[in-house]
């Protein structure tokens, strides 16, 4: 039976070669636009999702405000500032948290026998690097428990102003002078993508021990918290148990969002997550419609080849041919077709997408869009989708054709 089918297909298509080409061509267009919108926007989720982390990666911080309400007679407009003393407090009260660390930042000089450049440094607690996504290159390491414990001289560059500072390459175990203050740099970041920042890239920062930073400049408040509990889970009641144990703290309403701010980057990232996936079902939609067009393309020459083969099918069935055989040769040409179309437009779109991951572009616009992924549930939907526009492409020719009566059809010039 398979082998009828295919038989009688080829021969349609040997006389309606432009006719069924075209439709062909339709179809590989369509499935090109939904498998290519899709990887570009699978690339630009990724990339836009590895932005936002570049800045913190499931992180919350929290900095001290100013109050908006009198709690306890006490005056609007108080400022909150925190201490080192809020982190041990707020390690030993949340079990949520997972890491926590002080920040503390300000504007510095640096110097090394090549070169002199400003830039901003924080001072942090081990386990900042993971919360940030600043990992270091081969041969260097971040910050350690043991620096800060023993509130070591030792620094971790951003690549940028690395490479500034020593042009050689060779920054990791080379000595530097910040602020008339020698340290010696143990480790340099890798290149990161990076969305969400404040007081410039992390390209161009300076990370120290919060100790050695305490015990060099004696400020009076931290700059920040940077908490990130254990699950995203827990954001809320984590959030929620900071402002409650402050707030008894510092003496002002819990529930007054100004005495503390939150730069909330899982929030950040839910929203983000779903915008991508808006963003996502509009390309798709974009591609399906093409396909869509290009299957009424298909449902039309279907129409167009009961028509002018209706003497043919008259005579099948006056010999015998029953109506699942008709509907089954018609609906099997439509799919052919789609399927024909579709295997030419995944091989072309994949080249394609294959082709733009190996120039590997980079810079501007291109980091965002010059990564397309090409996923296997793009080509499961798409199959998907071909399957169902030919089905439905050949379906309602095929009735037709089935219904065709034999004696009137032998007539039919």
């Amino acid at each position: 039976m398979w082998t009828n089918l295919i038989r009688e297909f080829l021969q349609d298509l040997r006389k309606q070669k432009l006719r069924t080409s075209l439709t062909i061509i339709a179809i590989c267009w369509g499935t090109i636009a939904v498998i290519t919108l899709l990887a570009f926007g699978e690339g630009l989720g990724i990339r836009m999702m590895e932005g936002l982390r570049g800045g913190g990666n499931q992180v919350m911080m929290f900095y001290g405000g100013q109050t908006s309400r009198s709690y306890e007679g006490l005056d609007v407009g108080r400022r909150i500032r925190f201490t080192e003393e809020d982190i041990d407090i707020l390690r030993q009260s949340i079990p949520q948290i997972e890491l926590i660390s002080a920040q503390y930042g300000r504007s510095v000089s640096l110097r090394s026998d090549y070169a002199t450049t400003n830039t901003y440094m924080e001072g942090v607690d081990a386990g900042f690097d993971e919360m940030r996504s600043m990992y270091p290159v081969a041969g260097g390491r971040f910050i350690n428990a043991r620096d800060v414990a023993e509130q070591r001289r030792v620094v971790f560059l951003g690549h940028e102003v690395a490479g500034q500072l020593f042009p050689d390459g060779n920054a990791i175990g080379n000595r530097l002078v910040i602020d008339n203050n020698p340290y010696t740099v143990v480790g340099v970041m890798q290149d990161k993508m990076q969305m969400a920042m404040n007081n410039g890239p992390d390209a161009r920062r300076a990370i120290i021990p919060h100790t050695t930073y305490r015990q060099t400049y004696n400020p009076m408040r931290l700059g920040g918290i940077l908490i990130r509990p254990s699950d995203p889970m827990y954001q809320e009641r984590v959030e929620y148990r900071v402002r409650e144990i402050m707030s008894r703290k510092y003496r002002f309403h819990a529930d007054d969002k100004q005495a503390i701010g939150v730069w909330d980057f899982i929030e950040a990232e839910r929203i983000q997550s779903q915008v991508a996936m808006g963003v996502k079902i509009f390309l798709f939609s974009v591609g399906f419609f093409t396909l869509l067009i290009a299957g009424v393309g298909v449902a039309n020459i279907m129409y167009v080849v009961v028509k002018e083969r209706t003497r043919e099918i008259g005579v099948k069935k006056a010999i015998g041919a029953q109506n699942r055989h008709i509907i089954s040769q018609f609906i099997f040409e439509a799919i052919f077709i789609c399927m024909l179309g579709g295997t030419a437009g995944v091989l072309f779109s994949s080249g394609l997408i294959i082709g733009v991951q190996s120039l590997n572009l980079e810079g501007g616009v291109a980091d965002f869009l010059g990564n397309p992924v090409l996923s296997a549930d793009a080509m499961i939907m798409t199959c998907g989708v071909l399957s169902m526009i030919g089905l439905a492409a050949g379906i309602f020719p095929a009735r037709r054709a089935a219904l065709v009566n034999p004696v009137e059809s032998l007539r039919y010039e």
